[in-house]
């Protein structure tokens, strides 16, 4: 039987990877069995997480797509051990995806977390699905969104990636919750420092600009 890994590692690949010097590394790992297969508790941890990701599809002749899909953390939900889905919702109306994957199911997901420093690929196929049960089960509670179909993606494998070269990023919200509470702290220590003092707190002084409170 085949690696799991061998979707991503065609003859050619193994072969570019032998001359350039990789190929015993990931050897060893096909010899395992390859990749990871089925959702795993880690896994399951970094989708908990995932407010963003990729979704690659393809014509039948191979021409590629990417359609970025985002939503509240975790609205890529694990439907079992094999299949991810997530609720489809209203964009620019191109359809593009839902063509190809009408034609071709073979799809990829690349998820990135740019807080910690980590990403996801995974292979394998999807389907669109318009079942109102299925969207209703999918939709993120609370979210405000228009629900237009649903996709489900049976995973084949997926890989982790190193964290080399990916930025450390955070969201706008999480960025700005931050500051906000170190503003207020440095506000309370401000205020215990000038109490300590004897002094006005620095934002209740009339004293004149440049001028310490008599």
């Amino acid at each position: 039987m085949n690696p799991s890994s061998d979707i991503a590692f065609t003859p050619r690949i193994k072969a570019i990877q032998a001359e350039r010097g990789s190929r015993a590394a990931y050897a060893r790992q096909e010899q395992k069995g390859g990749w990871p297969t089925t959702v795993t508790p880690d896994l399951a941890q970094f989708l908990a997480e995932v407010r963003s990701f990729y979704l690659g599809t393809a014509t039948p002749d191979g021409q590629p797509y990417i359609q970025h899909r985002g939503g509240p953390k975790g609205f890529l939900k694990i439907v079992d051990e094999k299949t991810l889905g997530f609720a489809d919702f209203t964009g620019n109306r191109q359809y593009i995806s839902t063509g190809n994957l009408a034609d071709n199911p073979r799809a990829y997901l690349f998820l990135m977390d740019y807080v910690n420093r980590r990403r996801v690929k995974i292979w394998g196929t999807a389907r669109v699905v318009d079942d109102k049960e299925t969207i209703r089960r999918l939709f993120p509670e609370g979210y405000e969104a228009e629900p237009e179909q649903a996709i489900l993606f049976t995973i084949a494998a997926w890989s982790r990636n190193c964290p080399q070269h990916i930025p450390q990023m955070f969201p706008a919200e999480e960025a700005i919750a931050a500051v906000d509470s170190l503003t207020a702290r440095i506000k309370t220590l401000e205020a215990e420092l000038a109490a300590a003092r004897g002094l006005t707190p620095p934002e209740d002084s009339e004293a004149a600009p440049g001028r310490a409170p008599a």
